[in-house]
């Protein structure tokens, strides 16, 4: 299937750009469409469309600069690298994810099926992650799902079909959309850093929750995952301007706990 490309027109989408799809079709941004970040070009073409949909964009990107174009590999290998990766650090992810490799030459769905339990809780994967990637095996290997075919599904589509397997979480799932896929509406609601981002850029009193991420995005289809990278990066830089506190005095701290404070 040709991958859409984004190009600039002089149609009344010129606002927002328009986006090739299949069959020489074109629609503004906020048509439902899928839409990918394969490329650099891809990657200044969604931005550009935030900006013209979005002014506020402007300044994320002026605080933050471009974010990069982050791309893994997809398949089963790319879904498992995520899950090996989470809730440990990110040497202790590398440092298994390479034991992995070794121990499973090539790491395929074939074969995680074929490996005993016991030998990849010797590489260091936790039980919970064991069941996930068999899981996940099992499913691609009675064609239960098509992880490199999900790039052409609509962004909800193919994020209900991740999670419906164990272990797959939402968070997982758009993570593997994402950059692993390229899907450019693909948007972590949970993800608290891009919850927080949201809540600077758009003046928000809280911080929104995962259910109020999705209204807070509507109209950023279909380009919500390159939303997501601008949030992050912009994430980043508000942290790095933020004041450092004043270093308290042992003097002062010693006077706090005399009075109780």
């Amino acid at each position: 299937m040709p991958r859409p490309e984004a190009t600039a027109t002089g149609s009344p989408c010129e606002a927002v750009l328009t986006i090739g799809v299949t069959g020489n079709q074109s629609a503004c941004i906020s048509a439902p469409m899928q839409a990918h970040l394969h490329t650099e070009a891809d990657l200044d073409a969604a931005l550009n469309a935030l900006v013209r949909v979005d002014a506020r964009f402007a300044q994320a990107l002026a605080t933050a600069g471009r974010p990069p174009l982050r791309k893994r590999p997809d398949g089963f290998a790319g879904l498992a690298a995520i899950v090996v990766a989470q809730q440990v650090s990110t040497a202790s992810a590398n440092a298994i994810w390479e034991r992995l490799k070794a121990a499973l030459d090539p790491l395929d769905h074939a074969a995680v099926l074929r490996a005993r339990p016991a030998k990849l809780a010797r590489i260091g994967l936790s039980a919970p992650k064991i069941r996930t990637l068999k899981a996940v095996a099992r499913a691609v290997a009675e064609g239960a799902i098509d992880l490199p075919g999900l790039a052409d599904a609509p962004a909800d589509d193919a994020h209900r079909a991740l999670t419906a397997l164990h272990g797959i979480g939402p968070w997982t799932a758009d993570i593997y959309l994402l950059f692993c896929l390229g899907h450019a509406d693909a948007w972590p609601a949970g993800d608290l850093a891009l919850q927080e981002a949201a809540r600077l850029l758009l003046g928000l009193k809280a911080r929104p929750s995962s259910k109020d991420m999705g209204p807070l995005a509507e109209a950023w289809r279909p380009w919500r995952g390159a939303a997501a990278c601008l949030l992050w990066a912009y994430y980043r830089a508000a942290k790095q301007r933020r004041p450092v506190p004043k270093t308290t005095t042992k003097k002062t701290a010693t006077n706090r706990r005399r009075n109780g404070g």
